[in-house]
């Protein structure tokens, strides 16, 4: 049994402690957002958090994660509140979709460093996710404009 904390939930799952994170999140708990891309972590689709930083969950293997904070794109909100989430409706941003979980995790955690990312800043950070429907223009439009709401409600929790 390995025992994983995902979304501030505890989950014991039966499941070899080499087995990707990806597929216990998927096969094993149930939580389909995270999808699988390569298989070798060079697409982003499977992006996830562990203790807050961005992890390719295709290539980790349960052990490694045992005992940490797992956040996937179910637990960034409860409700689609999340300034990354409502910049992506409001820009538009997915075509087919596929990729954009990954996408918006991958960029949770530049705006959780950087809340007045660049473009390089974005680029730099944003280069591991691929997107085949080509929307990166849109991508980068909607992080300035979480990266807006962000440093707002700093300004108004000050």
């Amino acid at each position: 049994m390995v025992q994983l904390k995902i979304n501030q939930k505890k989950y014991e799952i039966e499941a070899d402690k080499s087995m990707p994170l990806l597929w216990a999140l998927r096969d094993k708990v149930g939580l389909n957002g995270t999808k699988f891309g390569c298989g070798v972590a060079q697409c982003g689709a499977c992006t996830v958090h562990v203790d807050g930083e961005a992890v390719r969950s295709c290539v980790t293997p349960i052990s490694a994660v045992e005992g940490k904070e797992i956040t996937t794109i179910e637990g960034l909100s409860p409700d689609l509140s999340h300034p990354l989430q409502q910049a992506w409706i409001a820009e538009d941003v997915p075509q087919c979709g596929y990729c954009q979980s990954g996408q918006i995790m991958s960029a949770a955690v530049l705006l959780k460093h950087n809340d007045q990312p660049t473009d390089e800043d974005i680029n730099d950070v944003m280069t591991g996710n691929i997107c085949r429907c080509g929307t990166y223009n849109r991508i980068r439009r909607a992080i300035h404009q979480a990266a807006k709401t962000v440093r707002k409600q700093k300004e108004d929790n000050s």
